[in-house]
């Protein structure tokens, strides 16, 4: 089996991290930037890299297509918001050649949404099938104050726009106390409606949001999935679902709906015992683990030299550094379990 440079397909040593577990799934940033500026994700006054801090496009490819000859599977690409990052569709269509010839299995995006008028067709015949699209509310007001920059009438015509090109949807929708835990009834009738699957996150305990470690806030926004479920539970039968997309998602069934309903429990749930997965960042820092800090530096070895050798060394070093799992606490004294914010790491 090819891949998409025409090269024969070898079958390396996989990545097995030191708990077993083969890391095939992958992670990357293609910026830091994004044109919303959602409260748990990052502050309103960011400052962002510099341009010779980022990874090129090239760079990003080249970076790709080395771990996918370590055996990645499955490629997501995250931001900030990926479809700012621009020229990002020639990044697309090259990653989405790997799709074609067999050697990768998913090519996927995760987005706001506001872009996708714009690139729901070019997605698609790039080769992604399916993208997640982070909404949390489905009230104007409400939209615009989690997102400050936000408008919700852009996010649906971009949702229509992907309806339309055939892409398959999943709402990915962080679970706020006092915020949006209202209206969770009514986000799985739209889904239902609109035949997307959706996906509730607990918040995570990453960033400096309020400027005093963030404790305060991210324990005032807390909420647990275990509670969410119980109480959805009185009002709609929810099916156990062996379904799974690679990700740390734990699906039921909606019988109502027939649409199916993710749970990402970070914190009520630990779900690292089945961790496939690691992160890169834009400037080409691989994280093992989402809520660790040790991190390994890809960029220097991709810049230094046009051969591979010393990038696939690089990741299988990092790759036996990969924790058992992740330490994340939401606690007002001491602050964010980790200091960066998710918009760092990408989401």
């Amino acid at each position: 089996m090819p891949l998409a440079d025409g090269q024969p397909f070898a079958v390396p040593a996989p990545l097995i991290d030191p708990f077993g577990r083969a890391i095939t799934y992958v992670r990357v940033s293609v910026t830091d930037r994004c044109d919303f500026r959602c409260t748990y994700c990052m502050s309103e006054d960011m400052h962002f890299l510099p341009k010779a801090d980022i990874l090129s496009l090239e760079e990003l490819e080249r970076l790709c297509t080395a771990f996918i000859r370590l055996g990645t599977r499955r490629l997501r690409l995250t931001g900030g918001e990926p479809l700012v990052r621009r020229n990002i569709m020639e990044l697309v269509r090259n990653l989405g050649r790997h799709v074609a010839s067999g050697a990768l299995e998913e090519l996927t995006l995760t987005t706001n949404g506001s872009q996708l008028s714009r690139y729901a067709d070019e997605l698609r015949a790039a080769g992604v099938r399916r993208i997640n699209v982070s909404l949390d509310t489905l009230d104007p007001a409400r939209f615009q104050a989690i997102t400050r920059w936000g408008r919700l009438a852009q996010v649906m015509e971009g949702l229509e726009a992907a309806r339309q090109a055939g892409l398959a949807v999943k709402i990915n929708a962080v679970a706020l106390k006092g915020i949006n835990d209202g209206e969770l009834d009514e986000m799985l009738v739209w889904c239902g409606r609109q035949g997307f699957d959706l996906t509730l996150i607990e918040v995570m305990p990453l960033g400096d949001m309020d400027g005093n470690g963030g404790g305060a806030v991210r324990e005032e926004q807390f909420l647990s999935l275990r509670d969410v479920r119980a109480d959805l539970e009185k009002r709609w039968t929810l099916l156990d679902s062996n379904h799974r997309t690679g990700g740390p998602a734990r699906y039921v069934t909606v019988q109502e709906t027939g649409q199916r309903l993710g749970f990402i429990t970070p914190l009520s749930h630990n779900f690292c015992e089945s961790c496939n997965r690691v992160r890169v960042t834009c400037t080409g820092t691989l994280f093992m683990c989402l809520g660790q800090e040790d991190a390994a530096d890809l960029r220097t070895p991709l810049r230094a030299e046009t051969g591979d050798g010393a990038l696939v060394q690089a990741i299988r070093d990092a790759i036996t550094r990969k924790p058992q799992g992740h330490d994340f606490i939401i606690d007002r004294r001491r602050g964010p379990a980790v200091g960066r914010h998710m918009s760092v790491t990408g989401g």
